[in-house]
């Protein structure tokens, strides 16, 4: 059984290389771009990389335009800042080559913070389904927060691989809170769309307030250390964020609607 690896991917001159690199082994490897400016095109290459070029559409689209570009019987889905460890290769290659093996597997995750690996506070194993039978899973179309799903009409059985891949996530608090800001307003306009209405003080200081407790406390996010309470922290401030957005947004099409 062979594996194809199917990445998305704009200007990630930083981390693809290491992603690659980590992948070698795989039967095919797929990198779709969507205009990068940066060498993001040429390490792919460089690594035989199958790349296409393709107009971002969504996260969702562009990751299931992936997909249908796999020709190997299984598909591992990779982030651009993810790599797979010695151990989860070999277990992945012991996986795929068992002919009643499921449609398809949790990955455990390790999710790096200023460069230190966040254990705790809910950050860990943060399993994601990521590997699967080609034709037999795609990616959700959610704005935020996309899934892997296996499709309703196959088995729906999964299995859990013990080994992990790691997540170069946030090298830096700017990329954190410029990611964070970026995801607050795609998570506003999200509850907006589902009918959320107002200005709500339970949503934009006690539930920021009640999610850095629980997480910070409750998930022994304090034994990351400082990592770990800038994360938090940080975390509840996009919390917050995003329901003064989604009020502002709302605010903003009263305005409109009441005319001059």
């Amino acid at each position: 059984m062979g594996l194809s690896v199917a990445i998305v991917a704009m200007n990630e001159e930083a981390n693809l290389g290491r992603t690659l690199d980590s992948v070698r082994w795989a039967n095919e490897i797929i990198v779709v771009d969507s205009g990068s400016s940066d060498r993001t095109v040429d390490i792919a290459r460089e690594y035989g990389a199958k790349v296409s070029l393709k107009a971002w559409p969504g996260f969702s689209p562009q990751k299931n335009f992936a997909f249908e570009n796999c020709t190997q019987d299984w598909i591992l889905s990779l982030d651009a800042d993810e790599v797979v460890t010695t151990g989860l290769a070999e277990e992945i290659q012991r996986v795929i080559g068992d002919p009643d093996a499921p449609n398809g597997y949790w990955i455990p995750r390790k999710n790096l913070f200023l460069g230190k690996w966040t254990r705790f506070g809910g950050f860990y194993p943060d399993p994601k389904l990521r590997l699967f039978r080609r034709g037999r899973a795609f990616m959700t179309g959610a704005v935020v927060h996309e899934d892997i799903v296996l499709k309703p009409e196959f088995d729906q059985r999964t299995g859990h691989l013990k080994n992990p891949m790691v997540h170069h996530a946030y090298p830096t608090l700017f990329s954190y809170m410029e990611h964070m800001n970026r995801y607050s307003s795609l998570g506003a306009r999200a509850v907006v769309e589902k009918g959320y209405r107002g200005f709500s003080i339970l949503d934009i200081v006690l539930r920021p307030m009640a999610t850095f407790i629980y997480n910070y406390f409750f998930r022994l996010g304090f034994l990351d250390g400082r990592e770990g309470l800038l994360l938090h922290l940080y975390h509840a401030v996009y919390v917050s964020s995003k329901y003064a957005k989604a009020w502002e947004l709302t605010r903003a099409g009263s305005s409109e609607n009441e005319g001059p």
